[in-house]
């Protein structure tokens, strides 16, 4: 909340147009508008978020620290550099003698990205259109047109309780299931490496928690895992969840799968020749098509028609970690580059 007071408080400093999006509770996304001289005909988003992940002794991972080149802090890179980034280049187009004449520029500071979006989901509920949304991820530096959707589902096995002295007596769940991972983790891994995406490389699947039993001498009734698959685009979400389904009767086995995310995490592949996408290419000077394994709001936006693409300051691998850094020459390039290209519209 301090973070979204800050952004309100210092746009309407600047005079530009602020609003608070409420989200849930007394979270909500900070909108801050750069209005054009004339009437506004397209208009381009920038979208960072500006929740951060949790951690052990957060008293020391949020407060700020520097060391040469480096910011230390939780968030630094996921993404309070694109945020800091974002602002501080539309703050300068603001001030400039000439704004652009018929692009309104939209920062919507985005909250909730790293739980289930609801940030994101909310300000495309509005039915706000655009013509390019600019997601602020750790990006290096680099228009990254295309990343990996998520698909989180939880497998269930039932099985009969048992003396442990007499296993014979019941049906093991945990044994079940591991049955169940083990295909996962040899035949259907293999099965959806070989689905290829030029950006992307190969789908995945990975399972990262299991829980079953009670104590050594009871055989166990129920076990449950949960299960993330990254989807590449065109992969549906209802398509996964049924080849998985036929994997398993086609092995014997018996397992339930229900969805855990309350809603679809789709990939992104916005097409580098869409006109803004290509034109913020040219602006900064790149010429390779790049994709990422991570999820993120662009996919959110995407999918409700909104070209996106994710650029912004930082490296992906600092994020999330507990001396998450940026470095402070990059986010003075990126407010370069995002102002250029800002600059240079219509």
């Amino acid at each position: 909340m301090r973070v979204a007071d800050y952004l309100a408080e210092t746009g309407s400093k600047r005079r530009l147009d602020v609003e608070f999006q409420r989200v849930s509770g007394p979270r909500a996304n900070v909108l801050i508008r750069c209005s054009p001289a004339r009437r506004a005909r397209n208009r381009i988003i920038l979208a960072p978020h500006i929740d951060t992940v949790g951690g052990d002794n957060l008293e020391r991972l949020l407060k700020p620290r520097r060391a040469g080149v480096r910011l230390f802090g939780r968030g630094a890179c996921d993404t309070k550099g694109s945020v800091a980034a974002m602002l501080a280049a539309l703050v300068k187009v603001a001030n400039a003698p000439r704004r652009p004449s018929e692009t309104e520029i939209l920062l919507a500071a985005l909250v909730d990205e790293e739980s289930i979006q609801a940030g994101s989901r909310t300000l495309v509920k509005s039915r706000l259109r655009a013509n390019l949304a600019i997601v602020g991820e750790p990006t290096r530096l680099k228009i990254v047109t295309a990343h990996k959707g998520v698909l989180w589902l939880e497998l269930k096995t039932h099985g009969k309780a048992a003396h442990g002295a007499r296993p014979e007596l019941g049906k093991n769940a945990v044994h079940e299931m591991a049955r169940a991972v083990d295909l996962l983790e040899t035949k259907y891994a293999g099965q959806i490496a070989r689905r290829k995406h030029p950006l992307l490389g190969h789908a995945t699947v990975n399972v990262g928690a299991i829980h079953g039993g009670r104590q050594p001498n009871i055989v166990p009734a129920e076990c449950s895992a949960l299960l993330d698959r990254r989807l590449l685009p065109r992969e549906a979400d209802a398509k996964v969840i049924r080849e998985i389904k036929e994997l398993f009767v086609s092995q014997g086995l018996s397992v339930k799968i229900k969805p855990t995310h309350p809603a679809p995490c789709f990939a992104l592949e916005t097409d580098p020749r869409n006109r803004w996408a290509s034109e913020l290419m040219r602006s900064i000077g790149q010429r390779n098509l790049v994709g990422v394994d991570y999820f993120s709001d662009a996919g959110v936006l995407s999918d409700a028609e909104i070209p996106s693409v994710l650029f912004g300051p930082g490296d992906i691998a600092q994020a999330h970690t507990p001396d998450e850094w940026i470095d402070v020459r990059q986010l003075q390039r990126a407010t370069d580059m995002l102002a250029r290209f800002l600059q240079s519209l219509p």
